[in-house]
């Protein structure tokens, strides 16, 4: 489900900062449970990145479908933006997101065996060079689930094909908890990890407090957000996202 927006040239801003990939909303951390087949389950969103002297992130919609049995189809497009004090604030086209995610192994009661999905993603370049390498570049990352209750742990990670003057590939993880505190109410935690991801950056380490609250049969409200605690002057201070959910 998640949406990844690319780092932000020094054009747009002055800074170097990363902008961690958008999953399992609102967590960075994806989960891998696919949407039902024959639902669709969407997102217009809002996310960011404050960092020293400005922000960058990006907003636009989530969009996911269930193509067959343990298959999820997703696509995001969007818009990215970059603000810096004293360089005035550039809006953009950011690259579209195209991924597949199908779950390989499910869960069973009695057992610790977790939901276990494979989800490779593509990134098509309709950004500009201000927003953009111009280059498609891909990702595969695996994430596994257990259920206990009212709790859910997920977590996983992989490898992005970062191609691109000055880019280089980067690996990424996380890990979650949540708890439905009542049958329309969810929170939840993270911590989550990127490596560099040009060869001037540094690599990103963030927390996160999220929630998700469902304020109607189709419809939820959800967020997260907490600070960058590994190289907070090169990839920023705290990271935000926020979102109106559909689930048919």
């Amino acid at each position: 489900m998640p949406i990844r927006l690319k780092r932000l040239g020094a054009v747009a801003l002055a800074v170097s900062a990363c902008v961690p990939a958008r999953a399992g909303p609102p967590y960075v951390t994806d989960d891998p449970e696919p949407t039902d087949r024959g639902k669709w389950e969407s997102y217009a969103f809002v996310s960011g990145t404050i960092v020293r002297g400005g922000e960058q992130g990006g907003s636009g919609f989530d969009i996911n479908y269930g193509g067959a049995k343990d298959l999820q189809l997703s696509a995001v497009v969007s818009l990215a933006y970059a603000r810096q004090t004293g360089a005035g604030t550039h809006v953009g086209v950011a690259d579209t997101e195209l991924g597949a995610k199908y779950r390989l192994v499910h869960q069973r009661a009695g057992s610790w065996l977790p939901d276990i999905s494979l989800f490779p993603k593509i990134e098509l370049p309709t950004a500009g060079r201000r927003f953009g390498s111009g280059r498609a570049g891909f990702s595969i990352p695996i994430w596994a689930q257990k259920d206990i209750g009212a709790w859910s742990l997920f977590g996983g990670g992989g490898w992005t094909r970062n191609p691109g003057l000055g880019n280089r590939d980067y690996g990424f993880g996380g890990l979650a908890v949540t708890r439905a505190v009542t049958p329309s109410l969810s929170l939840g935690t993270e911590i989550y990890h990127q490596t560099a991801d040009t060869f001037d950056a540094r690599s990103s380490t963030g927390l996160d407090l999220g929630a998700s609250w469902q304020f109607a049969p189709k419809w939820s409200l959800i967020g997260s957000g907490g600070p960058l605690i590994e190289h907070r002057a090169a990839t920023g201070r705290y990271a935000f996202y926020a979102a109106l959910e559909f689930h048919d």
